[in-house]
């Protein structure tokens, strides 16, 4: 067994030596498509180890309530994307970061709730900036570097915001001089008391790209805005042993206040780092379904280049079965040939995947994703595409007749 497999492998290398242009184009088509896969799947690895990477260091004492949808995945993210102010469609309210309060084991507390509003100080005017509305219990849960300054308090009388770096910088040109100077938001002034540390991670489990972003008292956000819905909430448990206890008292809070709706999740560990950006997944879903197109199609060209083969080596065919190579000898020649082309392609393209992923890496925080089930994946994948657009080419060659086979010159 291994010397046949050995001698299909020796006649297999010969055809593809003899053909090198047809059988590399062969390849690139295969490569396209797996390395289009490869990039996919590196950069949704990348963005989950972020969030992942985020929620290990702020403790495994996190909890997370957000609301959910009975839609389908597809659906919620589709209306998501297309609503001017998504966040108003949560079912989260005051009432139920009060009825969390109320369970034991608890040590902070954080409502979040987002707004997208224009924002103006003395020198400049931005609008579309994303705001973000919390309680003093934020900076415990998420415990942030402040560059400047201070964070809120809750009992704090006056109207006062924390910007992100690059927006202090945008708005006031600097970020050193910030802190003590006014901030305009739909008519009412606020005086900024502190400023974040560059964060550079724009994606995160609350989605929201601090650096580019204004945060303010919940209370303020909602008498402005006039109609804030709570998009989201962190909860801080006490400790790690009581986390599971402590979702289950959550989720039962959250079902006694709410009457039994159970329109809501509540969420920590793992579960927390699923991708942070809905319009990512979307398109990724998008990508993968080009890049699957791209695979079929570079599988026709392998079950194209199999059957030029197979008619340029009908005399050879012939010769073969002359001399006692039956059907099924001849069909694994040919399948192993469109094997050996398949994975060369598959081997191209994880390669080509990866030099673009660690491209992108140099101008985003995505760092390239290695792991072993991509790896897997794209040796299956490409076996699969050899043995489906191959076997037809295969069996083609194999139910020739030798008599007419050796009567044919090229």
């Amino acid at each position: 067994m291994a010397s046949l497999i050995k001698t299909h492998f020796k006649l297999a290398k010969i055809a593809i030596k003899e053909n090198r242009t047809r059988s590399l184009l062969t390849c690139i088509g295969i490569a396209i498509g797996v390395a289009s896969i490869v990039l996919i799947l590196s950069l949704m690895g990348s963005i989950s180890n972020l969030v992942k990477s985020e929620v290990n260091n702020i403790g495994n004492d996190l909890i997370v309530v957000r609301p959910s949808s009975t839609k389908s995945s597809i659906t919620s993210i589709v209306e998501e994307l297309t609503s001017s102010n998504s966040f108003q469609k949560s079912n989260l309210t005051t009432s139920d970061v009060n009825a969390i309060l109320k369970v034991g084991n608890i040590t902070a507390v954080a409502p979040i709730a987002i707004s997208t509003n224009t924002v103006s100080s003395e020198k400049n005017t931005f609008p579309s900036v994303p705001i973000l509305g919390t309680t003093d219990d934020f900076i415990i849960i998420e415990p942030f570097a402040l560059k400047f300054g201070s964070f809120f308090k809750d009992d704090d009388e006056s109207k006062t915001v924390v910007l992100g770096s690059t927006l202090s910088l945008a708005l006031f040109n600097t970020v050193n001089s910030t802190v003590g100077k006014m901030v305009t938001i739909m008519g009412e002034k606020f005086m900024v008391i502190g400023v974040l540390d560059e964060v550079e991670k724009s994606i995160n489990f609350d989605n929201v790209d601090f650096d580019n972003a204004l945060i303010m008292n919940i209370e303020d956000l909602d008498r402005i805005t006039g109609s804030t819905q709570i998009q989201q909430i962190n909860i801080k448990a006490s400790n790690t042993d009581s986390l599971t206890q402590v979702s289950a008292d959550i989720e039962k809070a959250l079902k006694d206040n709410k009457l039994g709706d159970e329109n809501f999740s509540v969420t920590y560990g793992d579960q927390i780092t699923h991708p942070a950006s809905s319009l990512f997944t979307v398109v990724s879903g998008m990508l993968t379904l080009v890049a699957a197109i791209s695979l079929i199609v570079g599988g026709i060209g392998v079950m194209n280049i199999m059957l030029v083969s197979v008619a340029e080596r009908t005399h050879e065919i012939g010769i073969r079965k002359a001399v006692g190579a039956s059907g099924r000898n001849i069909l694994m020649q040919f399948l192993f040939e469109a094997l050996i082309l398949s994975v060369l392609g598959g081997i191209f393209g994880l390669v080509l995947g990866y030099v673009v992923a660690f491209f992108i890496s140099i101008i985003t925080p995505f760092a390239p994703y290695i792991s072993l089930n991509i790896l897997f994946l794209t040796f299956f994948t490409t076996l699969a595409i050899g043995i489906i657009f191959g076997i037809y080419p295969a069996i083609k060659a194999a139910s020739k007749n030798p008599i007419d086979s050796l009567k044919h010159y090229r």
